[in-house]
């Protein structure tokens, strides 16, 4: 699957904890190295595999925890897709697809991938 992104892009991955089985948000920004940069994390309460402080901004919002600044790059995103686990994936808020229709216990990969010359990139 390619859908058309750009430096500035937003990619937001939203799953459920594997042990704690709440909601957990991460947002991620493409940067000019065709990097995922984890700008933030939320998620509602603590507990095991859960990071205490992440970034640089900690703070609690709308019933949510939320570490901001983070600024952490990765050159690609690999998970185990569970249709269960993987709620949905977003980019710049539109929704791209939902763990139930990706393949099931499945090993998957995202990359940001030089475009075609129009400034564009793809996933």
């Amino acid at each position: 699957m390619e859908v058309p992104a750009r430096v500035g892009s937003r990619l937001s991955f939203r799953w459920m904890h594997s042990l704690e089985k709440f909601p957990w948000n991460e947002h991620y920004d493409v940067n000019e190295g065709r990097k995922l940069v984890l700008d933030e994390i939320s998620f509602p309460a603590f507990g095991a595999g859960v990071p205490e402080n992440r970034g640089r901004v900690c703070r609690i919002e709308n019933g949510l925890i939320r570490m901001e600044k983070i600024e952490e790059e990765f050159a690609e995103l690999v998970w185990l897709n569970s249709h269960y686990a993987t709620r949905c994936i977003f980019l710049d808020g539109a929704l791209v697809t939902r763990g139930e229709d990706l393949p099931d216990h499945v090993r998957l990969r995202l990359t940001i991938e030089k475009g075609n010359g129009d400034g564009t990139y793809r996933k």
